[in-house]
């Protein structure tokens, strides 16, 4: 093969003629004047459709700014006892102290695309694209099966996409905390209630420590860091008082004059000029009325080819008019700390609990917004200044040395926090921007960027030869089956006729539904409050529910079992149905292929569930058929489950003019 290779290249000749005589990226402006507080962004491309240039879709991206802003919305006494620890009586948010950094406290879950919750596309005054809610997901399941491990390395940071760990995950029990704060013998792990990582399914560490793998049995690597949540956070969090390397620091954690800051390499305010992600804002609380904030500026790159599949079979087209609806993920959490000192002398105050109050989302849709977990280990001695594995959000804790004089009663100091992530430059939450929130120094709108190209008249007139091009693309439909019960049989029929259908893709996720003391629900400890808007757990965004394995499955088409024999086992689905799915060359070639989900991924969080329907004879693919899915949930707790069809559509258009024939 090498011997053919070397002869052809050996017959090469040097320079190809020019298929075009220039390309030039443009960009245009939404039409929401920098207002988003309708959760939505318009675009049209009118301004494209009168430049005589054509104009590639299939390259053109979308520049989304976020705002992130994460505020204590008041300070906190402690509760009743003497001699509380640090010898004072207030704890305030300090995020604008290198001791008491923030930096890492909160990250953007996998990929910037989840922002938006819903896409519609109008084509020349048609609806070609229809509103399906939580596209979101079904584009992470596209992304994670299609990309390879190089296009995290060279498209990443670009894109803010780096999967989640599927093993570091850990579950935290839902309900009411238990009734031995203060008790030195539990060493402020709680036995039933919230922990200082969150409630319910938590995959938020980003400490990088590694497992035990010695006196104990074994438990994956549940509690350290997850990779995926640090590199993303490391994309957007970049402070320009921070310093270069290694320091000389104090004890208290200040670095010395003799340190290397980044303010030695760029002037100030070039990240602002270059609107370049960082964190414009640290804010440190010193009163009651003057809370601590910290904010971040994040500049996304969203392609439109990763929105929808029909971005990416569009032709080169002249003269067309687009409008694109897109419903964004604003979102708001409320959540709290709690830090505990048990009755005696010399113990001192640490995290105990990390409590999900609300979550406000209009749209129902996902939370894109992580609080990285305090990542607190008790030592054996409570009196300790050490933490065993100190994870970014230890700074929302309040923590300190011991009083030597005995405490007369348990100490508990609750902080209470707001976080909100908005598209533009504001912060849309009116309770943060109370509080002194300030605007976003990068882009105040969303830009549409798209190459527009000048054909050699040569090529122009062979691209022309044939003017009407058919576009075949697909559409998805949604459907949810909810609370199929741990060991439950399930039986639903999810449409009753979709043409052309191409597979069947099912999410599960552990129920929604239910009380806050039900520990056969979530565990989030908020009735109603689905996982995928868990600030603890990365749930709809690449990631399911962990272990929610599905046996005795199947999906009819039409009444037809699609999968010969009932999927039994695990390796079943992995092997005979997901794997190669979107990968080059289907997965069929060693040594070039793609697709970040292995074995090991699906058993532990990536449980999807993913069946190919389209083979059928031509004939069949305009007739409208029923799907049903089959099953029995072999997760002891309860799920949900998200079910993707996605069938086939098409059009055709003329290339000049971009009208639809």
């Amino acid at each position: 093969m090498c011997d053919k290779l070397v002869y052809d290249l050996a017959q090469e000749v040097e320079g190809s003629p020019s298929v075009f005589v220039r390309k030039d990226w443009v960009n245009i402006l939404d039409n929401q004047n920098q207002n988003y507080g309708n959760n939505q962004s318009v675009l049209d491309t009118s301004q494209l459709s009168n430049s005589n240039k054509y104009m590639s879709y299939r390259e053109a991206y979308l520049l989304v700014p976020f705002t992130i802003s994460l505020a204590s919305t008041a300070s906190s006494v402690y509760s009743a006892g003497t001699n509380p620890p640090n010898g004072g009586t207030t704890a305030y948010f300090s995020p604008g102290a290198a001791a008491t950094s923030a930096d890492n406290a909160i990250g953007l879950k996998n990929w910037f695309g989840q922002i938006i919750h819903s896409f519609t596309l109008d084509y020349n005054g048609t609806t070609i694209i229809q509103q399906t809610p939580l596209v979101n997901m079904w584009n992470s399941f596209k992304l994670m099966t299609s990309l390879s491990y190089q296009d995290l390395l060279t498209q990443g940071a670009t894109i803010g996409f780096w999967p989640d760990s599927s093993d570091t995950f850990q579950f935290v029990q839902g309900g009411a905390v238990d009734g031995v704060i203060g008790d030195s013998s539990a060493g402020f792990i709680p036995t039933f209630g919230p922990s200082a990582a969150g409630t319910g399914t938590c995959n938020n560490t980003n400490f990088m420590s590694s497992p035990t793998v010695y006196g104990e049995f074994s438990g994956l690597r549940t509690g350290t860091g997850n990779e995926g949540f640090s590199v993303r956070q490391r994309w957007i969090n970049f402070n320009p008082d921070g310093y270069i390397g290694s320091t000389t620091a104090t004890a208290a954690g200040v670095a010395s004059s003799s340190t290397a800051y980044f303010g030695n390499l760029m002037f100030a305010g070039a990240s602002t000029a270059l609107w370049k992600s960082y964190i414009f804002k640290k804010l440190t609380g010193t009163s009651t009325t003057s809370p601590g904030i910290i904010q971040i500026a994040v500049s996304a790159t969203v392609y439109l080819k990763h929105i929808h599949s029909f971005f990416n079979m569009v032709p080169l087209l002249k003269g067309v008019f687009m409008k694109m609806t897109m419903n964004l993920n604003n979102t708001t959490t409320a959540f709290s700390t709690i830090s505990v000192s048990p009755v005696g002398a010399n113990y001192q105050i640490k995290p105990r609990s990390l409590v999900l109050t609300s979550v406000s989302n209009p749209l129902g849709g996902v939370n894109p917004l992580m609080i990285a977990s305090a990542g607190f280990v008790p030592s054996t001695s409570l009196t300790a200044t050490t933490y065993t594995t100190p994870d970014g959000g230890l700074s929302l804790f309040q923590t300190g040395n011991a009083s030597a004089t005995a405490q007369s009663a348990a100490i508990t100091c609750t902080i209470t926090y707001r976080m909100n992530i908005s598209v533009g430059s504001l912060c849309l939450d009116s309770t943060i921007a109370g509080l002194g929130a300030a605007s976003s120094p990068l882009a105040k709108s969303v830009y549409l960027y798209i190459p527009a190209y000048s054909f050699n008249p040569v090529f122009e007139q062979a691209y022309l030869s044939s003017p009407v091009k058919e576009i075949k693309y697909s559409d998805i439909y949604q459907y949810q089956v909810i609370n199929v019960g741990g060991g439950q049989t399930f039986n639903n029929l999810v449409t009753n006729g979709i043409a052309n259908i191409k597979s069947v893709l099912i999410l599960p996720f552990h129920t929604s539904t239910g009380s806050s003391t039900d520990v056969s629900q979530s565990g989030l400890g908020v009735p109603g409050t689905p996982v995928w808007q868990s600030p603890f757990d990365p749930a709809g965004t690449g990631p399911t529910s962990p272990m929610c394995a599905i046996t005795n499955f199947n999906v009819q088409i039409s009444g037809q079992n699609a999968i010969y024999n009932m999927e039994k086992y695990s390796f079943e689905q992995f092997n005979n149905q997901l794997y190669g799915y979107n990968a080059v060359n289907g997965g069929l070639t060693d040594g070039l292929t793609s697709g970040l989900v292995s074995r090991y991924d699906f058993d532990n969080c990536y449980c999807y569930y993913y069946v190919d329907v389209s083979r059928m004879l031509p004939v069949e693919m305009t007739v409208p058929k029923s799907v049903q899915i089959i099953g029995q949930n072999m997760s002891s707790r309860s799920v949900d489950l998200i079910v993707f069809v996605e069938y086939g559509v098409s059009i055709s258009v003329d290339l000049l003019t971009g009208a639809r024939v």
